[in-house]
Parts: C-alpha cells; sequence; structure tokens
C-alpha cells in the first residue's frame, strides 16, 4: 500500500506548476462563489427508468414523473445537489426539445432546491452510442448499458469536433447565467477506457468553447486517475473548482485531499461511495464535511443502470447482491440503509444550521 500512495502523491504533486490558461478564474473568485454556496451535498442522477443518458434525455423515454419523485427523496434527506450527464447525440436529434426537456428537468430540480452539475462529455463504458431505443439491461451487470459521449473513436476524430463545438457553445450559452445550473462538468473521465492522451484535443476544446461562451458558473473536469499525469495537469490547472473522484478507502481518500490543497482551490468530490471498496457514507462523508469539501456520491436509486452491482463482477441471476455497491434508496424511496440516510440527514441539518 505504501509504495501506491507513494506513487499518488508524487503524481498529484507533479500537477503543481503546469501553465494555466489566462481566462482560468482568480482564487478569489473561485473561494467567493464556493463560500456563497451551501455545503454542496448529494448525489450522481440518472432516473431509475432511463438505463443511460440517452433513455433519460429522448423525448419518447424522458420521464418528469419519475425524475420529480426521486429527487424528492434526495431533497427529504438534504441533499441538494445532483451531477447529470448530458448526450450530444440527444442534442443532436432534436435540438430544441433536448433543450427544453434540461430545462424542464432544472424546474423540477429547483422545486426540491437541487442544484445542478451539468456533465459534457464521458469516456466511460460503451464506445457506440446510437440513438433510438436502448437495450434493456443485462442482469446483475453494472452500467451494461451506460455509453461514451461522443463515443470512440468519434472523440479523436477531429472531423467531429466542429459539430460538437456547436453543441457545446449552444448547451451553455442557453444556461449560462440560469442559477439552477452549479458549474459544468465539462469531460467526464477524460483517457478512460485505455484512450488515455488520445483525450487531450477533446478536452483542450471543450475548455477553449465553455471559455469562448464565459458562463457565470464554474468550470471544471475531475481527476480521477492519477498515472495519466498530462491530462490531470491539464484537468486541474484549467478548473476553476478542483474536481475529482475517489473510490478509495479513508486513508488513500485523505492523501489525495491533503495534495489537491496545494491548488489553494475550492474542492468538490464528484464521485466516491462503493461500499465493497471500504469507501463508505459512515466513513468518507464526515471527512468531507470536516474538509468542507464538496460530496457526490454515484447513484440515487435502484434501477436501469444496475449499480448495485460491482464493477467487473456481475451476478448474471440478477439476484440483489449481499452488499449494494452503489445507491441510496429502493424505487418506493426505502432506504437501503436507514443508518446512511439518518447520517446524511444529521450532518445536512447541520450545515443548514450554520
Amino acid at each position: 500500500m505504501i509504495k501506491k500512495l507513494t506513487f499518488i502523491a508524487i503524481a498529484l504533486l507533479s500537477l503543481v506548476g503546469y501553465g494555466q490558461t489566462a481566462e482560468r478564474w482568480s482564487i478569489e473568485k473561485a473561494q467567493q462563489w464556493y463560500n456563497a454556496q451551501q455545503w454542496i451535498v448529494g448525489g450522481n442522477f440518472v432516473p431509475s427508468t432511463a438505463i443511460n443518458q440517452l433513455e433519460m434525455w429522448q423525448e419518447d423515454t424522458f420521464d418528469p414523473e419519475t425524475i420529480d419523485r426521486e429527487l424528492g427523496y434526495a431533497a427529504d434527506i438534504g441533499m441538494n445537489t445532483m451531477r447529470v450527464y448530458l448526450h450530444s447525440l440527444a442534442y443532436k436529434a432534436d435540438k430544441e426539445g433536448f433543450k427544453d426537456r434540461v430545462d424542464q428537468y432544472l424546474t423540477i430540480a429547483d422545486k426540491h432546491n437541487i442544484k445542478t452539475m451539468l456533465v459534457i462529455f464521458d469516456d466511460v463504458w460503451n464506445a457506440s452510442p446510437k440513438i433510438g431505443k436502448q437495450p434493456a439491461p443485462t442482469p446483475g451487470t453494472h452500467n451494461s448499458g451506460w455509453v461514451q459521449d461522443p463515443g470512440y473513436p468519434a472523440s479523436i476524430e477531429e472531423e467531429n469536433f466542429g459539430a460538437l463545438e456547436e453543441y457545446v457553445k449552444d448547451i451553455i450559452q442557453t444556461f449560462s447565467q440560469d442559477d439552477r445550473v452549479l458549474l459544468w462538468d465539462l469531460y467526464n473521465e477524460p483517457g478512460n477506457n485505455d484512450k488515455g492522451n488520445e483525450s487531450m484535443p477533446l478536452l483542450k476544446e471543450v475548455f477553449s468553447w465553455a471559455r469562448e461562451v464565459n458562463p457565470s458558473q464554474p468550470l471544471s473536469v475531475g481527476l480521477w486517475k492519477w498515472e495519466l499525469k498530462d491530462l490531470n495537469a491539464y484537468q486541474a490547472l484549467n478548473s476553476d473548482i478542483i474536481t475529482y473522484h475517489s473510490y478509495d478507502d479513508p486513508e488513500k481518500h485523505e492523501l489525495i485531499l491533503e495534495l489537491l490543497k496545494s491548488h489553494g482551490r475550492p474542492m468538490i468530490c464528484t464521485e466516491y461511495m462503493a461500499r465493497t471498496r471500504n469507501n463508505r457514507f459512515s466513513n468518507t462523508l464526515p471527512m468531507l464535511k470536516e474538509e468542507n469539501v464538496g460530496a457526490i456520491n454515484w447513484g440515487l436509486v435502484n434501477g436501469k443502470s444496475n449499480t448495485i452491482y460491482a464493477w467487473n463482477t456481475p451476478i448474471t441471476s440478477g439476484e440483489e447482491p449481499i452488499e449494494w455497491f452503489h445507491d441510496v434508496f429502493r424505487k418506493d424511496g426505502t432506504p437501503y440503509r436507514q443508518d446512511e440516510v439518518d447520517l446524511i440527514k444529521k450532518l445536512t441539518s447541520e450545515t443548514n444550521k450554520d
């Protein structure tokens, strides 16, 4: 473990001093923005009726009733933020309808006093997204239908960049002054699926396109794999707010926190909570609150994404695992673990009193 922790330390420290763009928010502006927020706490959200981003946003399967009900579960335990993935193919198929549905979602979330981080691109899971009817879940398999955006090799083909630029600028411009949007998370886990530095051109472009729009909300791309030194450096030193993912145990997570403090900027953990990896609400959420770091766990309601099952360890029978990997609620709103929601309520109520 010491060897691994040392590697993480060296990789994170290498981020310091790696040039940054002039358009980036100053540390003072970033801190003023963060100080104006409540403690940011919530989850990554896709309604239980959607297997992926396309099923969430396409007209035929957009489900405001389920979104309303499930965001109500989150609000009832004090969550105030959701991280939500968009998809460029849903925009390409129906530009105005897509933006209208995003607006509907934001209206529902706002009714529950929930702000939203909107995610633009994504390098994770299936590489060939297709518009239209989405596949049924594979029983017992984590995120069997989740899709990358724009996919692969689409994400490295520069002939696609013109259409992607139109999408990025239009969606950010549409909501650039909307206080229901908390932050723009421009690219989820760039370099995943063994892409590595192949993702750098699109990463640079999406920052450039977003800076041209200059929204009122901050921009960020989260750190997630410490071996990706070039990507990490570019992400961290072009982000207004430092965001990151950690599914590690508390010891490793605390080391990451200490090293990311070297940037002097507010921090939000935009993915955490994998119970079978000893990354739990009980041992992680209090630490993040104590450090005044935003906390966005993976998953809210058990549904078609199958994220109660762990990565790469399917249960082909579809039986419920002995211990859930992600997610907080069953579809009827019953908590998976009452002690967890009690803890979330306690920590968020203390913040509200503050």
